[in-house]
């Protein structure tokens, strides 16, 4: 069977084949770095936003405001322009300007504020009951964030994190318009270079299935979190419920012992 489907391939599919499978590893790795960057930089920038606002802990309006206009400003940038601004810098941390690694920087640093904003947003969500029944229990500032914030808002940083893959994977495909690879250089260099349609349609077949596979699992994640929240232990102050797992609990209340 698999003799004939080979068979009934074209020519030119089979021929681009071997260069489609390194193209596909070019973009899982500029997803990977840029993914990587969010997560280690972006979050814990995220929360940092979220706990100068006005009315959290740590409020700082000057401080606030400055980060939030760096963020900001980052973002306003269309990607293609921030691949090209960037060369220098991409030039003298990875020693060129073209291919995946290259491609990666801009990348992450879009990466970065964009995920940054989400998890601000997320972390906004957490009901402002749940925060003050920390405070009221003597949390510290770091118990609040791990054992409250993140546990509460966790479900909608999953669907954060799938959203910022989703748009990345597209940001993958424009950056082989400057030499970084990936499926989008290939489908640039058959597609429309060469005019071979079913090359450009493979393309986005390919892109069209992961982005529906990061969107499953995404949910799968983000709904198993919901759930295990939804079935923790809830704690009413001010009429705001707090449903930090029962084992969080546990170990917060043995830890302030």
């Amino acid at each position: 069977m698999l003799d004939a489907l080979w068979a009934a391939l074209p020519p030119s599919i089979v021929d681009v084949l071997p260069e489609l499978w390194v193209a596909l590893g070019e973009t899982l790795v500029m997803m990977a770095v840029g993914l990587t960057a969010a997560v280690l930089i972006g979050g814990p920038l995220g929360i940092w936003l979220f706990l100068l606002s006005p009315g959290q802990s740590m409020q700082n309006r000057v401080l606030f405001a400055v980060v939030g206009w760096l963020v900001n400003m980052v973002r306003s940038f269309p990607f293609v322009i921030l691949l090209v601004a960037l060369v220098p810098f991409t030039r003298w941390l990875v020693g060129t300007s073209i291919g995946p690694m290259a491609a990666s920087v801009p990348l992450a640093c879009a990466a970065i504020p964009y995920f940054a904003r989400l998890v601000e947003q997320s972390l906004r969500e957490v009901p402002r009951g749940v925060i003050e029944a920390a405070h009221a229990m003597g949390a510290s500032e770091r118990q609040i964030i791990w054992r409250v914030l993140l546990v509460e808002a966790r479900s909608g940083i999953v669907q954060s994190l799938v959203v910022l893959s989703i748009s990345f994977l597209s940001y993958t495909a424009i950056a082989g318009v400057v030499g970084g690879g990936g499926v989008g250089d290939l489908a640039i260099r058959y597609g429309y270079q060469r005019f071979q349609n079913d090359v450009m349609l493979l393309t986005v077949a390919i892109l069209v299935v992961m982005v529906q596979l990061i969107q499953v699992i995404g949910n799968h994640v983000a709904r198993r979190h919901e759930e295990d929240r939804s079935g923790g232990m809830g704690i009413c102050i001010q009429g705001a419920t707090c449903h930090v797992a029962a084992h969080d609990m546990r170990r917060f209340l043995s830890d302030k012992r």
